[in-house]
């Protein structure tokens, strides 16, 4: 590990987005904060980090002031959740099944004027990579999608971090290799 290097990226999911029913990628939504003790207990769990770095999402925002009302977070809009273009918005019920696609096919599939996965992951590395130059832990309050893209650029992999599954309050964390890039020490770790 170099100097000034992050001994871990702590990656957040935020509480569960209030949604109606409806994808909710870019939709600015807020978050489902009733799960105090939850809340308690994961923070609790992780301490205090010695950063902390938000998605400029409402439900992120909220999360992060929830688990440590006075932390002075960075937002980064790198952070935001993969934008669903057209779909965003929509009903669940009202989306495409695109279930049958493989994983390389699923992380390249672009909804219409929307992004990737795969573009996800483009955008989001450089903002790791940022978080990861930070000495210290680094707290990230972000979004299932860019939990995903920290396990995607630790596995060299988009198609393989679709696989994993991302609970609204879990943690998710990586420990930052000083050549770049990110070992794996947990995923989806809820308080529950």
């Amino acid at each position: 590990m170099r100097r000034g290097q992050a001994t871990e990226l702590i990656l957040i999911r935020h509480a569960p987005a209030i949604t109606g029913g409806r994808l909710c990628g870019r939709t600015d939504v807020p978050a489902d904060l009733g799960d105090t003790k939850g809340i308690t207990s994961l923070c609790q769990a992780i301490g205090t980090p010695d950063h902390f770095l938000v998605s400029p999402a409402l439900r992120c925002r909220q999360t992060l002031a929830a688990l440590w009302p006075e932390a002075g977070a960075t937002q980064d809009e790198a952070l935001w959740e993969q934008d669903f273009g057209g779909w965003d918005g929509l009903p669940y019920s009202d989306l495409p099944d695109i279930g049958a696609l493989s994983g390389a096919a699923l992380a390249a599939h672009r909804p219409p004027a929307g992004e990737s996965f795969e573009d996800l992951c483009q955008r989001a590395a450089p903002a790791l990579e940022r978080a990861a130059s930070l000495a210290g832990r680094v707290a990230v309050v972000a979004h299932a999608g860019i939990v995903r893209a920290g396990l995607a650029h630790a596995l060299s992999s988009p198609s393989t971090a679709l696989a994993f599954e991302v609970a609204p309050l879990s943690v998710t964390r990586l420990r930052p290799l000083a050549g770049g890039g990110f070992s794996i020490i947990s995923v989806n770790w809820t308080a529950a």
